[in-house]
């Protein structure tokens, strides 16, 4: 089993910054993809940024230019460095990860935080 823990969330004014962690723990995994989505009410949950193994972060085009995710493979845990939020960014931020397991590849979702953009 690999447990999320989120932490960062908040209410900030439009303009702002917040940066999110997920810190990853467990035994006996090892992780594949990591990264956040987000889901506003009402809509569905959309990728936001994430590492994939081996590879350069993807990002959604409507943050490109004002989030930066970053990791640290070590403990493992991820970042989203959120800068210029607009409005339109609130939502609640999941982290997730697929994870080679000894039960096989699954994938994780932590409880999420809640960002609140104001205008």
């Amino acid at each position: 089993q690999v447990r999320l823990v989120e932490s960062g969330g908040g209410l900030v004014q439009a303009g702002g910054s917040l940066r999110l962690s997920c810190a990853a723990s467990g035994s006996g995994f090892s992780i594949n993809v990591m990264g956040w989505y987000r889901q506003a009410p009402g809509k569905q949950r959309d990728l936001v940024a994430a590492f994939m193994r081996g590879g350069s972060p993807n990002y959604a085009d409507s943050v490109k230019g004002r989030f930066t995710i970053s990791r640290d493979n070590a403990k493992p845990t991820v970042y989203l460095q959120m800068n210029s939020l607009k409005p339109e960014d609130t939502a609640l931020y999941y982290c997730n990860t697929i994870a080679d397991t000894a039960y096989g590849r699954r994938e994780y979702w932590g409880q999420g935080t809640q960002v609140t953009v104001a205008s």
